[in-house]
């Protein structure tokens, strides 16, 4: 297949995206659409799917236009999404019965409260890895079904169908004839056995979900079928889905066990490769599948960070200590370090492995002497020691001593954060050439379904260094390091607790 080429589709939170990879893995063109944001009330999200469709269509053309190739071209499709996002629609009209409902609509919160005060939680975790939480799939089901006219009904005659995105996207393309998703995204629904690999009619009793409205359960690197769409005139394979996160983890080729990523985008997503064996956490992250390829499945732990990338924008729209987020390298590199001040980003609670939804932003050890620069220093620095918070997590649970952690995202550009992520961990970090690791996954599975790359070590030569960042401040200034950010962590839960 010399003359193809992989075409791999990104549907973010806010964007869609598509690009074209080569046989080197590298990217032949690109094309983006931003989409609207629906905020009906305050805590809710929404998106409309038709547009998600259009816009997912449109530059998955463009970039193949860009690129000057016909669909012939082509060998094979490879999907990622944003997860969690549920979108209910009619099997007869293939219309949505109602918008998208996003992975960050908390709508549900008290009925996710009402679940645990069944005691529910435990069972939940045990079936699906996952904690009872608004944030997925499940609830977000059961509330189309419960608020919109004639939903219910519907669903019990077997008219509707519920899926993530990548269904709604592989039904669109194939011209309503595939309604199906992976393991990965059906790990990320609360509904769904990671151990079984099946629905799970237990949790579809309790939580009144028609088994008739899921999607087939599929692995993460098969042929499902072939594009109908308009979009393309040849039917395309469709070979590949993945979570955005899983399908990161792979095209950073962490493909053994032990093996972490980092992605520094406006939150942090660490996900570590478990192996064939799940393991539940004792503190408080997720156990979630990583990918199926054939019969085997890999499983993964993931912490969630809510605030990082987005630290800096706060600097820039709320502080105005800096124009662009590009200058915060600059300015935190000023000062030799943040001179005791502390920064807990905790603007909307805490996440992996705290969990602390009350805790709030706290900034501790000013002076009269501390500087903008201080403070951007400091902030920068909230991000590598939030991560070292979950990896320290991941490793307590895993029993697997980190070796080194290979980071993408958009901050994973910062050489300052990078430098001091890798001395807090005492181990490298390391960023790849190619940082568009999310969209590469993708097509990395679907390329492999196809025989576009022959097998998973095939891929392992594909992964080229851009930089190795190495471990070089002295461990008593690490220790002490991490000492004042954990006190700084206790005083911001103090702060919340103390309401008095």
């Amino acid at each position: 297949m010399p003359n193809q080429y992989i075409l791999a589709l990104d549907q973010g939170t806010t964007s869609s995206r598509a690009m074209l990879f080569d046989h080197n893995g590298n990217v032949v063109s690109l094309a983006q659409k931003e989409f609207e944001q629906i905020y009906p009330q305050p805590g809710w999200v929404e998106h409309n799917p038709q547009e998600i469709w259009s816009t997912q269509a449109g530059v998955a053309a463009e970039a193949v236009t860009r690129a000057g190739v016909g669909g012939s071209a082509i060998a094979a499709i490879g999907i990622t999404n944003q997860r969690e996002t549920t979108i209910v629609w009619d099997r007869e009209t293939g219309q949505p019965v109602y918008n998208a409902i996003v992975w960050q609509d908390h709508r549900t919160a008290d009925f996710c409260d009402q679940l645990k005060a069944q005691g529910l939680e435990a069972t939940v975790r045990a079936k699906t890895g996952l904690p009872i939480d608004s944030y997925f799939s499940a609830t977000k089901i059961r509330w189309i079904l419960d608020h919109v006219e004639g939903a219910r009904e519907k669903a019990r005659q077997g008219r509707l169908a519920f899926g993530t995105v990548d269904s709604w996207l592989v039904w669109n393309f194939t011209k309503r004839g595939l309604h199906i998703t992976d393991v990965t995204n059906a790990s990320r629904t609360m509904l769904f056995n990671i151990h079984t690999l099946q629905w799970d009619d237990e949790l579809l009793a309790a939580l009144d979900i028609p088994r008739s409205m899921l999607p087939e359960v599929r692995p993460s690197s098969e042929v499902y079928g072939r594009a109908q769409s308009t979009v393309f005139a040849s039917g395309i394979p469709l070979a590949g889905i993945a979570g955005d996160q899983h399908a990161a983890l792979f095209g950073q080729l962490c493909t053994q066990s032990g093996m972490v990523k980092n992605t520094y985008g406006t939150g942090c997503f660490l996900v570590m490769n478990t192996g064939n064996q799940p393991i539940e956490s004792n503190n408080n992250l997720v156990t979630t599948i990583a990918w199926q390829i054939g019969e085997r499945v890999d499983y993964a732990l993931e912490g969630s960070i809510f605030i990082a990338g987005a630290v800096v924008q706060w600097l820039r729209d709320g502080l105005g200590l800096i124009r662009s987020a590009a200058e915060i390298e600059t300015l935190a590199g000023g000062v030799a370090h943040s001179d005791g001040v502390y920064l807990v980003p905790a603007f909307a609670g805490l996440g992996a492995p705290h969990w602390n939804a009350r805790a709030r932003g706290t900034l501790f050890g000013v002076t009269r002497g501390t500087t903008s620069a201080h403070i951007a220093r400091a902030a920068l620095d909230s991000i590598a020691y939030q991560s070292l918070d979950v990896l320290k997590a991941m490793e307590a649970d895993s029993g697997i001593r980190i070796g080194e952690l290979r980071v993408d995202g958009g901050a994973s550009a910062n050489n300052l954060l990078m430098q001091f992520q890798a001395d807090l961990l005492g181990v490298d970090a390391v960023r790849p050439r190619v940082v568009e690791t999310t969209a590469l996954g993708a097509a990395y599975l679907a390329g492999l379904a196809v025989g576009y790359w022959k097998d998973v070590d095939a891929l392992q030569s594909q992964w080229q260094l851009e930089r190795r960042f190495t471990p070089a401040m002295a461990r008593p200034d690490v220790d002490s390091c991490i000492a004042g950010w954990q006190r700084a962590v206790r005083a911001s839960k103090a702060w919340a607790d103390d309401t008095h």
